[in-house]
């Protein structure tokens, strides 16, 4: 899938790739954590020797910083939205077409759906961009 920057994100991306010396494609924010998405293989180098790089990027952006592995295909979505929502849990998640159903307790879906759906629509727009995903229900 197409994945779209702005000149917000590409100002992360760039200042990620200074400060980790990795290159990668694309950032986004979700609950006002900006998220970096790096390859697999390269996460515990991108984290630095204990979380460095994530500190100093939190310090210089003002706001919390997450890196999360990225996606290896829609057999990947369950692990990579659990990276996105860590520390939040749900049951489990049905993948149905182009359709996912997460089934979650009371607490869990609220902190998924958000005030005024603000989480839920974050989500629908980043499984949109990664697997094509059209419809987002929290169960």
């Amino acid at each position: 899938m197409a994945r779209t920057l702005d000149m917000k994100s590409i100002m992360y991306v760039n200042l990620f790739e200074k400060v980790t010396r990795i290159k990668i494609q694309h950032c986004f924010l979700y609950n006002s954590i900006i998220i970096f998405v790096v390859p697999r293989e390269l996460m515990s180098r991108a984290i630095g020797e204990d979380g460095k790089n994530v500190k100093r990027l939190s310090e210089i952006l003002q706001k919390k910083v997450k890196i999360v592995p990225a996606p290896m295909g829609r057999g990947d979505i369950e692990r990579f939205i659990l990276a996105i929502v860590h520390p939040v849990k749900f049951k489990n998640i049905e993948l149905r077409d182009d359709k996912i159903i997460i089934n979650a307790g009371m607490q869990s879906k609220a902190a998924l759906i958000g005030r005024n759906k603000a989480r839920l629509n974050e989500m629908k727009n980043i499984l949109e961009e990664y697997f094509g995903i059209k419809e987002l229900r929290i169960a």
